[in-house]
């Protein structure tokens, strides 16, 4: 039996990491992204609210999927994180504009708290098939 071989991708356009994990990483036709909250190239998280976060949020998970030569369109499974639950209605729509008309599976989860002080984190699965054995690198 063939071993499935699961590693990290370069993502030069996410934001810096905080701790010992990858924003991205391959395991066969699969993209597993980190989750991302809302920190901007500087790795502070930005200011303005849950809002604002989102908008960062989902500026930072679609660098990585660019980064990955994928995009929303191939995203099969994405786990929302909100630190206050109250806040869904507002990050629902943000994520919408965010998407467009392709409906991801997706999860809601409130937590108790997110690195950094966070209101919003986000992580997706993506199914990006490789073309080719030498070509599992999430390019097209």
């Amino acid at each position: 039996m063939k071993r499935m071989t699961v590693r990290s991708l370069p993502t030069p356009s996410a934001p810096p990491v905080a701790g010992p994990y990858s924003p991205a990483v391959r395991a066969g036709d699969w993209i597993v992204c980190s989750g991302q909250i809302g920190l901007g190239a500087d790795g502070k998280l930005v200011s303005g609210g849950v809002e604002a976060e989102t908008r960062q949020v989902l500026a930072n998970v679609a660098h990585v999927l660019g980064d990955c030569g994928s995009d929303w369109g191939h995203v099969a499974k994405v786990t929302i994180f909100l630190a206050d639950l109250g806040n869904f209605a507002a990050v629902n729509s943000l994520y919408e504009d965010a998407i467009g008309a392709y409906r991801p599976a997706r999860s809601t989860v409130g937590v108790a708290a997110l690195p950094a002080g966070a209101s919003i984190e986000i992580e997706c699965w993506v199914y990006h098939p490789t073309r080719g054995e030498n070509n599992d690198d999430g390019s097209h």
